[in-house]
């Protein structure tokens, strides 16, 4: 029996391959995963986690079962990546905003600016985030790394408020955990909502003139809160 020679790749192709630009196949491999977590990102969000189906993603992904199991894996390890890269895609974005370039207002203000952006530009990640909040959470709990994709954003805040109090510009003992749960909330539950508080209040929310007052109510509200010196409640 002849022994297993693998492939080689050609040796002038190696040597034009620039050191870490991935090859032909890499690519290719790259754009397959790429076209899968699409595809079961859609279909998760048309059917939620227990009507999607892998037949459909595959078939969506334009892709055969095989690799999509190869790849990634079944449904729970295609949902748990697609949430994955949602929290991973915001986190991303937050970082670019280079806060610590900018004056302590300044900075918040883009941060919240940002993450009404972001939820207006990315209505499936609101759509995945409420069908985990269906499941309370069982699912993201089991992710490893879920403690590190928040901490970056906390630390941020509780960096640019500390310039904020030293500049005289940012009241005193706001904690950011309950900040961003604020910059948040202000955002996430205008588009998650948008639909019945239209019909409810009848008013279009999702034109652009009603989005574009939206983001500068939250930007004001925000920055009132951080500027005013004393608490509106006492505690």
């Amino acid at each position: 029996m002849e022994a297993f020679v693998p492939e080689l790749a050609d040796e002038k192709t190696e040597r034009r391959r620039r050191p870490g630009r991935p090859s032909a196949k890499e690519q290719d491999a790259q754009a397959i995963v790429r076209d899968i977590l699409i595809a079961a990102r859609d279909e998760f969000v048309e059917h939620g986690l227990n009507g999607a189906r892998v037949d459909r993603i595959a078939e969506r992904a334009g892709a055969n079962k095989r690799l999509l199991y190869h790849y990634v894996g079944n449904k729970q390890a295609l949902y748990t990546r697609v949430l994955t890269d949602g929290y991973r895609d915001i986190r991303e974005g937050e970082a670019k905003l280079r806060l610590d370039e900018y004056a302590p207002t300044e900075a918040m203000q883009r941060l919240v600016g940002f993450t009404f952006d972001h939820f207006r530009d990315n209505p499936w990640f609101i759509r995945l985030l409420s069908i985990e909040n269906v499941h309370h959470a069982k699912h993201i709990e089991l992710l490893e790394d879920v403690q590190n994709l928040q901490s970056p954003i906390i630390a941020l805040i509780r960096s640019v408020l500390a310039k904020g109090e030293q500049a005289g510009e940012f009241r005193s003992g706001v904690d950011p955990l309950e900040l961003y749960i604020t910059i948040a909330g202000l955002s996430y539950f205008y588009f998650s909502n948008a639909h019945t508080l239209s019909v409810a209040f009848g008013a279009p929310l999702l034109t652009e003139q009603n989005l574009e007052n939206r983001r500068a109510h939250v930007i004001e509200v925000v920055s009132t809160y951080l500027t005013k010196k004393k608490p509106l409640v006492s505690k």
